[in-house]
């Protein structure tokens, strides 16, 4: 009954409305920006700092600090564990990955007029991975909740004659027409009716619009497995310069993708007496691709010998996304002693119109200490407000309902960095910790994050190499579905990310 995830598409088609929501503007609207291993050991606390490739991405005028030609790349190790709770049931699972998480160069041009305050031009252009989408989870437990009223629900309005197939009209030909007439709830209404989840309450009348479960109330054994895969990354092209010796200015044009997949499978199974379906399996797929534009602007200042202040403002983010799923269910029912499977594959690969999402901008500030050539302190302090995540159109009244949601539902959320490093001759010993405020109004929905980070780096003169763990920990919940089974389970996922950069000095 449990069915592996296989996308075989032999029939397209076009639809007008997916189903967006506050978790898809979250994903792509926080970053976690694994990029060098000295900016991770430090827990991104760079902002006062620059002078790393990564750090250029908090504050532009970081680009600026640096005295030579250099050029990085780092790859990371990411371990997620996942531990869930489902109505008293734990489970736990774990994945692991590889990522290039940073790659990119920095030209240091000096200004040949020595009675310039103008000291130095500088130009970069760097790739950081800003989030890594891969993650496995899984929930187990008997609820008295179904996964049959997310179809019932779905159903209860739709008249009869379009859910049933007319003529030679096959479960791809309906399924097809639905998601380009009438979107994503009739499909799934459609799946459900010929799933024989629920019959209609007047099966001889084609206008009947109201539906009755064929699955009793009582207790349901679920087992539910998210997969996802992909990451969003951002482009950065940095212009920085120095004035005098103590200030230094930068701006970032950033290029922003998005790559991300998701299959969800949930299992579900009952001896309810009365009902007359007992199984159902139920699988989702999706898939993402975006493209986004965003700027930065930032200053360092040197206010004392060795105190230096960092300010930045980051612009909002504009992205064009483009979605496409397929779906596919099966149940096990018994009539009259008689036990059968039915499965509605409709093989049918979801192509939805272009939608715009707006993900807020941000705005920091950062100090740095540096005790002279034996090591360095740093804070950083971000602020972003998550309830400006905006649909568009905003005329589209989808959008603007959940666009309200989302105004009501999140909030500004601030962020607090501190690192160290200590040097020793060519050793650098790093260390850092990362507090991050939920964007959630109510934190029992997602709890606050918070991390701890530990590195070292070592020079050879005209390339050095670094290395860094960065440990980070948040509590959430996790809901099944939209509507019908929309059940929480509570998930702890604790992240271990090493981050190794070879580096080169020129």
């Amino acid at each position: 009954m449990k069915r592996s995830i296989l996308l075989l598409i032999t029939v397209i088609a076009m639809t007008t409305a997916n189903g967006q929501s506050i978790i898809d503007g979250l994903r792509y609207s926080q970053e976690n920006t694994t990029g060098t291993a000295r900016f991770n050991a430090l827990s991104g606390a760079f902002g006062a700092l620059g002078g790393d490739l990564s750090a250029i991405a908090i504050n532009p005028a970081g680009g600026a600090v640096f005295l030579r030609n250099e050029a990085s790349i780092s790859a990371g190790v990411t371990d997620t564990d996942n531990e869930t709770l489902y109505f008293g049931t734990l489970a736990k699972s774990l994945s692991s990955d590889v990522n290039l998480n940073q790659v990119g160069g920095v030209f240091v041009f000096d200004n040949v007029d020595e009675n310039s305050n103008w000291k130095k031009f500088t130009l970069g252009i760097n790739y950081n991975n800003t989030q890594n989408f891969d993650n496995e989870l899984y929930i187990a437990g008997t609820g008295n909740n179904s996964i049959s009223n997310y179809f019932l629900e779905q159903a209860q309005g739709l008249p009869l004659n379009l859910l049933e197939l007319q003529g030679s009209e096959s479960i791809s030909d309906l399924y097809s027409f639905l998601g380009e007439n009438q979107g994503t709830r009739a499909q799934n209404a459609f799946l459900g009716y010929q799933g024989f989840i629920f019959d209609p309450a007047d099966p001889n009348n084609s206008n009947n619009t109201q539906y009755i479960s064929n699955v009793a109330p009582g207790s349901f054994n679920q087992e539910y497995a998210l997969v996802s895969e992909g990451y969003s990354g951002k482009y950065t092209l940095n212009l920085a310069t120095q004035y005098t010796d103590d200030f230094f200015f930068g701006i970032n044009l950033n290029s922003h993708i998005i790559d991300y997949k998701q299959s969800t499978f949930l299992f579900e199974g009952n001896n309810n007496q009365g009902s007359s379906v007992n199984e159902i399996g139920f699988e989702n797929n999706l898939s993402v691709l975006g493209s986004g534009f965003s700027a930065q602007v930032g200053a360092i200042a040197k206010v004392a010998n060795n105190l230096r202040l960092g300010l930045t403002y980051d612009t909002p983010t504009w992205f064009t996304i483009s979605e496409e799923t397929t779906q596919y269910l099966e149940t096990q029912r018994t009539v009259d002693g008689q036990t059968s499977n039915a499965v509605i594959d409709p093989n049918v690969l979801n192509i939805y119109e272009d939608y715009n999402l707006k993900t807020p901008g941000k705005v920091a500030a950062s100090a740095a200490y540096i005790f002279g050539k034996s090591g360095l302190i740093s804070f950083d302090y971000s602020y972003k407000d998550y309830s400006e995540i905006t649909f568009k159109p905003t005329s589209d009244p989808v959008f603007a309902a959940e666009n309200s949601f989302i105004g009501n539902t999140l909030q500004g959320a601030s962020t607090f960095r501190v690192g160290g490093e200590y040097r020793l001759s060519e050793l650098s010993l790093r260390a850092g910790y990362r507090y991050e405020e939920s964007p959630y109004s109510n934190k029992q929905i997602m709890d606050d994050l918070n991390g701890y980070s530990l590195g070292f780096g070592y020079s050879f003169g005209n390339y050095y190499v670094d290395a860094s763990f960065v440990r980070t920990e948040q509590e959430r919940q996790q809901q099944l579905y939209n509507v019908g089974l929309t059940d929480r389970a509570l998930v702890n996922t604790i992240n271990n990310n090493f981050v190794f950069t070879f580096g080169l000095k020129l």
